[in-house]
């Protein structure tokens, strides 16, 4: 592997995932988030923008991976569910902060933590480091998928 043609390749995924994590940003905490009651074992609020910017490096290295591995219908088919993921990733952050739809937003979750999981299934056959680095991201999203749902149950939404 050509380590230049490679870190270009990693800067430029870095920039796509960043670039779809800052739209998804756009949408943050604010008084109604507040005033929610929250489950049991909700990290502070300083916890998320660390994870979420570690988490996105990761993935953006893992996609990089994928990327300048040999050109086949599985490696289009793993792009193309990374792409994928990102626009639900940001998706959840307009549907749960933006319009304060908390079901819509699992719902979102859901649709979500399953297309990671196919990624890591795609990854896994093409390069497996690339599908492992995408394990945290996995683990995080259940983390996400409970404080969502515990969210949803404890304030009652209709």
């Amino acid at each position: 592997m050509n380590m230049d043609h490679f870190a270009l390749v990693s800067l430029i995924s870095l920039a796509i995932t960043l670039a779809v994590a800052t739209t998804g940003s756009l949408f943050r905490p604010d008084a109604w988030y507040t005033r929610l009651q929250k489950p049991k074992g909700t990290p502070p609020p300083w916890v998320f923008p660390v994870v979420w910017t570690l988490l996105y490096i990761i993935m953006a290295f893992s996609a990089a991976l994928i990327y300048v591995s040999p050109a086949s219908p599985l490696r289009t088919v793993g792009l193309s569910l990374y792409g994928l993921q990102l626009l639900c990733n940001a998706a959840w952050s307009w549907l749960f902060f933006g319009r304060h739809q908390v079901l819509w937003a699992l719902a979102d979750l859901v649709l979500l933590l399953l297309l990671v999981l196919a990624c890591f299934l795609v990854f896994m056959w093409i390069t497996p480091l690339a599908a492992w680095l995408l394990l945290p991201y996995l683990l995080w999203l259940c983390v996400a998928l409970y404080l969502n749902a515990a969210t949803y149950r404890l304030n009652r939404f209709s």
